[in-house]
């Protein structure tokens, strides 16, 4: 059966009755229908007391179009540690409608280890991504009628940083020219789209801790610059207050379950290739009030989402994370190793040994950060023993483990051995969790610091324009802020094609962008867009509602 088959099977519990296994009462709940919920502020509030549980970060090796599984695998291990007698949730990000219709697909899980309903996930679910971008569009909007009013201060139009988004892959959208029509709409000037998932918006909603912090944040975009090239500020021209307004539902984790009808946080959506790829704080810290153990994920490979939740999120959040899964699998680790998509399925031991190069420096960059980490590889059944036993061969050399997993297909019982290493590595208290770089190291040299240890990079190049601006950035007083790398998902390098573990290339730093309210440096390497395109066949193609009444085709 297809993961939409196996999800409408699904007999979903109420989500009062899930709620009810995290301890929360029905009356704490705002109900979207039957099958989903928010948690209000007020019950979230009475929980700031309770102790912690232990957070686990499931990553990935580098990505190929053979598929690695990593939301699957934190649906599967979520429910393989409560199938084991522990109490616990998931905590991920929900999907973008640009890349359900577009290459990706959804981001629900598959198999026996989805989340659920997942049609409305993968869709409108509670409309958050909505929210996100209607906010960002009235600031966007609020900015050209400031300039077309003439109000001060005054914003240079030339120097307009803030662009609009949708949540839909739209290259025709990456570069536009608005206020164009004569007099009566304003003065034309050069703009632009990001996909919603790359709004500094939406990165503020998923660093917030409250809706009073999301207002400080929103307070404190830069929206643009004066002809003095001093910085304007969200709050100069009074729109966090209708901004804030308009994501006060929206900031609210969301609920939902799992195939095995565990409960399951699903809040908050940036991208890891061009943001900084985790789900929102408030969901995984008020997860963490109410489980033993609380399974997150990071988007896209540990280069990228590890790092970032890293370096950003438990930064910021104050989160000390206590094991880390990287899910392989020996398709992926083939490519990796030099096999085309069309060979995957036949043994090649050696390939296998040769993409291992990649697993193994992630494993190394994974230690950096002090976390213990276990392998857990996704089996297919076209895996041959010899192929797995060379991934546990490299996880051995490097301290750690690799177990088998096939969630995908028997659900919880597939990950229990796994969910019993987790617990053991939790218990032995070896995490000692610190970041890559302190907050008092230059911009550049965090940024450089990331190039070198973790993408294996020589050296970062960039331009005196570039230089000259993260200088004035620190003068400013956004020295301390963390960097976030926006690069292709598909090498430790800045070349897609680039496959195993690079080293020795050059890291070119070609665009530099503040999100002061979100309180990071946006660092644009390659040719990496903020706004994705859609792919030369889109899923979209294939989806439709059938004779029945049902979707067909999303995935």
């Amino acid at each position: 059966m297809s993961d939409i088959e196996i999800a409408r099977k699904a007999e979903m519990q109420p989500i009062t009755e899930i709620s009810a296994k995290l301890g929360v009462p029905g009356d704490a709940l705002i109900q979207y229908g039957p099958h989903k919920a928010k948690l209000s502020y007020e019950y979230i509030k009475k929980q700031s007391r309770k102790p912690d549980g232990k957070l686990i970060l499931v990553t990935a090796i580098t990505p190929t179009p053979a598929g690695e599984g990593k939301t699957t695998t934190t649906v599967g291990l979520g429910d393989g540690l409560n199938s084991i007698g522990k109490k616990a949730t998931i905590c991920i990000r929900e999907p973008s409608l640009g890349p359900c219709f577009g290459m990706k697909g959804g981001a629900a899980g598959g198999g026996y280890a989805q989340v659920v309903p997942m049609e409305d996930i993968n869709l409108h679910f509670t409309g958050d991504f909505h929210a996100i971008g209607a906010a960002h569009n009235l600031l966007s909007a609020m900015v050209d009628n400031h300039i077309y009013w003439g109000h001060k201060p005054a914003i240079d139009t030339r120097r307009v940083v803030w662009r609009r988004v949708v949540d839909m892959n739209d290259r025709a959208l990456r570069e536009v020219a608005c206020s164009l029509g004569g007099a009566a709409n304003g003065f034309p000037r050069e703009s632009g789209f990001d996909i919603t998932a790359a709004s500094e918006v939406m990165a503020i909603f998923c660093l917030a801790t409250d809706l009073k912090d999301l207002s400080r944040r929103i307070d404190n975009i830069v929206i643009g610059y004066s002809r003095d090239r001093k910085p304007i500020r969200a709050k100069e021209i009074q729109a966090s207050g209708a901004m804030t307004v308009l994501l006060k539902d929206a900031l609210m984790p969301n609920l939902v379950q799992t195939l095995e009808n565990n409960p399951a946080f699903i809040h908050g959506g940036p991208f890891a290739n061009i943001a900084h790829g985790c789900n929102s704080v408030i969901a995984t810290k008020t997860a963490l009030k109410m489980a033993d153990y609380v399974v997150t994920e990071a988007g896209f490979g540990a280069d990228l989402g590890a790092e970032k939740f890293f370096d950003i999120k438990c930064r910021k959040a104050g989160l000390a994370p206590s094991a880390v899964v990287i899910v392989a699998t020996v398709r992926a680790l083939k490519m990796h190793g030099g096999v085309g998509k069309n060979d995957l399925g036949k043994e090649n031991v050696a390939a296998v040994k040769k993409g291992c190069e990649n697993l193994a420096r992630h494993l190394k960059n994974i230690k950096k950060f002090g976390v213990p980490a276990v392998v857990a590889i996704n089996r297919f059944i076209t895996d041959t023993d010899k192929e797995v036993r060379a991934v546990r061969d490299t996880a051995k050399k490097l301290g750690s483990k690799a177990i088998d997993c096939n969630h995908w297909a028997e659900g919880s019982k597939g990950t229990q051995e796994l969910a019993k290493h987790v617990v053991k590595m939790v218990e032995t208290g070896k995490a000692k969790f610190k970041p890559l770089y302190p907050d008092n190291m230059p911009l550049f040299e965090k940024i450089e610091s990331i190039a070198k240890n973790i993408y294996g990079a020589k050296a970062l190049t960039a331009d005196a324009k570039i230089l000259s601006q993260l200088k004035d950035w620190e003068k400013a007083g956004y020295g301390k802020f963390p960097v976030c790398i926006a690069k292709t998902q598909y090498s430790f390098s800045t070349n897609p094609d680039l496959k195993g573990a690079p080293t020795g290339h050059v890291i070119n730093l070609r665009e530099v962008r503040l999100s002061a309210g979100a309180e990071f440096i946006v660092a644009i390497t390659g040719e990496i867009m903020t706004m994705p395109g859609l792919p030369r066949v889109p899923s979209a193609n294939a989806i439709h509602i059938n004779n029945k009444g049902d979707v067909e085709g999303l995935f």
